[in-house]
């Protein structure tokens, strides 16, 4: 059995802010990843994401914000969820 709240991947070092990503289910239809922050993450400088592929976003634990090309702004806490469809920066 598995647990999402342990066995958490090794971050580079215990003051990184670096977001920490691990597949934990993978197929040709669907991949769940589980995304562990542990600071201020943000978009790259270079601009918006531009994901080809739907993504289904949940918080657990803690809060996080997303901020959408178009001035939306969504801020999240544990349980809220969202479906951002590909191709929306």
């Amino acid at each position: 059995m598995n647990n999402l709240f342990t066995d958490f991947p090794p971050r580079k070092s215990l003051n990184s802010p670096e977001e920490v990503i691990e597949d934990l289910l993978a197929t040709k239809a669907v991949r769940i990843e589980r995304i562990v922050s542990h600071g201020n993450n943000s978009s790259p400088d270079t601009g918006w994401y531009d994901q080809q592929e739907h993504e289904w976003v949940t918080v657990l634990s803690g809060q996080g914000t997303i901020q959408f090309e178009s001035g939306e702004v969504l801020a999240l806490g544990p349980g809220d969820y969202h479906s951002i469809q590909a191709g929306i920066k």
